[in-house]
């Protein structure tokens, strides 16, 4: 055990620790935070691809449902539009260029309010304004096809405004619309979030409608198979470091006991009358012998500044 006391170091220790808690992220954060995105994007896909082919049903049937898997399904919705119920969405786009969300209330035979997105139209010139002038829906009983949506959700740090006359918010939200129009609106069940109704091209009122997606899962399941990944690669990599030093301390170790002993001093001669030979003359500016470090010394010098245990 002591040749893996070099493991005890705080360099070490430091460096045991950045592994395990990368290792500990990849699994637990990074890879299902991936892998998450990679199954809802496909299911919303499948909802999609389902929708395409299934026939609409009427939307008061769904009304009273739990939600599960509405979003994306097609629907037909018989009412009225509720006059000056005009809300704009902002910071949208159209063609790359910048656009407005119509909003409107569409009230059912029913007596129930929803809310519908009406489609976009391209901003003024500027790109900051609103259109001149934005067609109200027609008046009059109207029967609808449009696609369940959920909620986008409340965007706290951007509250309603007022601007050029109109309503202006930033996410279409059944709460947030319902209170700026001051209309109860009432929320489609769309897995635990207020859904309301995207009208389909050409249907009464709609105006150009946001494109479906693209029916792509993307790189999300790539991503988390990657990062599944380099959580067994840190430890495999802190494993290799630990092995590689211990193979550098054997061969250190072993070196130094195949270094050859230091030869014994001469005898004395005899003595005799022979004269001894005069000793070289020492220059006075020789420096003094030093002591001739170890090779392993020196290697645990170098490797880590001084002498190790």
């Amino acid at each position: 055990m002591r040749r893996l006391t070099f493991l005890f170091r705080p360099s070490w220790l430091i460096l045991a620790v950045v592994v395990a808690g990368f290792a500990y992220l990849c699994f637990s954060v990074l890879a299902p935070w991936q892998l998450g995105k990679n199954t809802r994007t496909s299911e919303r896909n499948d909802r999609i691809a389902n929708s395409v082919h299934a026939d609409p049903v009427d939307i008061t049937s769904m009304l009273s449902g739990n939600g599960k898997n509405t979003e994306w399904r097609r629907v037909t919705a018989t009412g009225t539009y509720v006059p000056d119920s005009t809300v704009l969405v902002r910071l949208r786009h159209l063609d790359g260029q910048p656009a407005y969300t119509v909003l409107a209330a569409f009230r059912l035979d029913d007596g129930r309010t929803l809310l519908v997105d009406r489609g976009q139209l391209a901003a003024a010139q500027g790109g900051t304004r609103p259109p001149a002038t934005i067609a109200d829906p027609p008046a009059g009983t109207q029967q609808v096809a449009a696609r369940v949506r959920a909620s986008e959700g409340i965007i706290e740090k951007k509250p309603p405004t007022t601007e050029e006359g109109y309503r202006q918010v930033y996410s279409t939200d059944t709460e947030q619309e319902a209170t700026v129009l001051g209309v109860p609106l009432t929320p489609i069940p769309t897995d635990g979030r207020g859904g309301y109704l995207q009208l389909d091209a050409g249907q009464p009122g709609a105006f150009t409608p946001d494109p479906l997606p693209q029916l792509d899962a993307g790189p999300y399941l790539s991503y988390g198979l990657q990062w599944l990944a380099f959580g067994v690669m840190a430890p495999l990599g802190l494993g290799y470091f630990v092995w590689a030093e211990i193979r550098a301390r054997r061969r250190e170790k072993a070196e130094a006991t195949a270094q050859p002993a230091t030869p014994a001093e001469p005898e004395s001669p005899t003595p005799s009358t022979t004269t001894p030979a005069p000793a070289a003359a020492t220059k006075p500016n020789d420096p003094a012998p030093q002591p001739q470090q170890t090779t392993n010394e020196a290697r645990l010098a170098d490797r880590y500044g001084g002498t190790r245990r």
